[in-house]
């Protein structure tokens, strides 16, 4: 019969970078959490995300015994720096769609624990993070991630993938902590621009910056704008600052050759005049929380980002965009990215708008006219 031995050693083969073992027993903890925040996470839940029911491993697999965790690494290999400032890390070689990687690597091991008669569920909706620590093989950050225990030098840049199985295994013992030094003096809720972070291991999910990129409702609030910075999908601030994440960051690493291989299909300039047969084929593949009929909040997060770099070259972008006569909400962003920006030239362009908007558009217009143009 198959041992915990013998899983860990065939997870290890497969590259994962650790494993863990814990029981099939609910996660009435964050049970808990979840009513508690049923209004933070409401959007999740009228998603089809199912939260609270995920929380009972039965409900994924009625004859659950145990949980095993993998864990892997998604940074092992270094981004391109610049596709690194737009969008989340763990989003670049996301194959969650394209199932032409870690995927592979997941149904392998699925086949090895069935081939020793044992059946597995990879669920969606089942806390991982606590289930990994439940499992032993790490703690949590104040900036609500999860931290490994003993490898990628103890840092957030790894995915813990729960399998709830039908075989008893001995669990191992929890590190269900927070694991943050002392004497980092909360890095990360300084560093979160939106104030997401609270601070004691509480996220106000619907103010961070990743949500806001690819779940926010309506125009981008102005006094959301500028702190939202350079990220178009996604963001990894808090990890960046970050002192448990330095060792990992300091090392040099080879280029992930898969992400250089489709850098520039990111390009902001293309992403701002994507159609929607170039967002199927080159963007939704990896980056796919937001749907073919969110291509707005695309171009939105990109004018955003455009108008934070405060870059001339952009401006002849951003009127093209204007003119191209796309959503009111992303012709409202270039507007107000053109007052960020500056100059003679996106002034002159406001002005134009100007004549021809209404509406939330010529607000924005007439707000960025106020501007102070460098």
């Amino acid at each position: 019969m198959v041992t915990r031995d013998d899983i860990i050693e065939k997870a290890l083969g497969l590259g994962f970078a650790d494993a863990g073992f814990t029981t099939a027993e609910p996660f009435e903890s964050h049970r808990q959490c979840l009513a508690e925040r049923t209004e933070d996470y409401r959007w999740a839940e009228a998603g089809g995300l199912a939260l609270t029911a995920g929380t009972d491993p039965a409900t994924i697999l009625p004859s659950a015994k145990s949980i095993i965790v993998l864990i892997d690494v998604y940074f092992r290999e270094a981004y391109p720096a610049w596709l690194a400032g737009h969008f989340g890390r763990c989003y670049l070689d996301d194959d969650r769609m394209t199932r032409d990687g870690l995927a592979l690597r997941i149904k392998a091991f699925r086949s090895f624990l069935r081939e020793n008669g044992i059946d597995s569920k990879v669920p969606f909706n089942l806390p991982h993070r606590v289930a990994a620590a439940r499992a032993g093989l790490g703690t949590f950050g104040k900036n609500c991630l999860f931290y490994s225990g003993r490898t990628a030098r103890q840092s957030s840049w790894v995915t813990p993938i729960p399998l709830v199985v039908d075989r008893e295994f001995a669990p191992d013992g929890p590190t269900m902590k927070m694991g943050c030094p002392d004497w980092c003096r909360s890095a990360c809720v300084a560093a979160c621009p939106t104030k997401a972070l609270k601070g004691n291991g509480v996220i106000a999910s619907r103010m961070c910056v990743s949500y806001l990129t690819y779940y926010g409702k309506g125009i981008t609030p102005r006094e959301l704008r500028e702190p939202m910075g350079m990220y178009v999908y996604g963001c990894d601030r808090c990890q960046n600052v970050c002192p448990r994440n330095l060792p990992w960051l300091a090392q040099e690493l080879p280029e992930n050759k898969r992400v250089a291989a489709k850098a520039q299909n990111f390009d902001l300039a293309a992403l701002l005049h994507m159609s929607r047969e170039y967002f199927m084929e080159k963007v939704w593949p990896h980056m796919f929380y937001s749907s073919p009929d969110d291509l707005w909040r695309w171009k939105m997060n990109v004018a955003r980002v455009m108008g934070n770099s405060r870059e001339e070259r952009y401006v002849p972008e951003l009127v093209r965009a204007f003119d191209e006569g796309i959503d009111e909400r992303v012709r409202g962003m270039i507007a107000w990215a053109l007052g960020r920006i500056g100059g003679e030239a996106a002034r002159s362009a406001l002005e134009g708008f100007l004549k021809r908007s209404e509406g939330l558009v010529y607000d924005e217009t007439v707000a960025a006219l106020e501007s102070p143009f460098g």
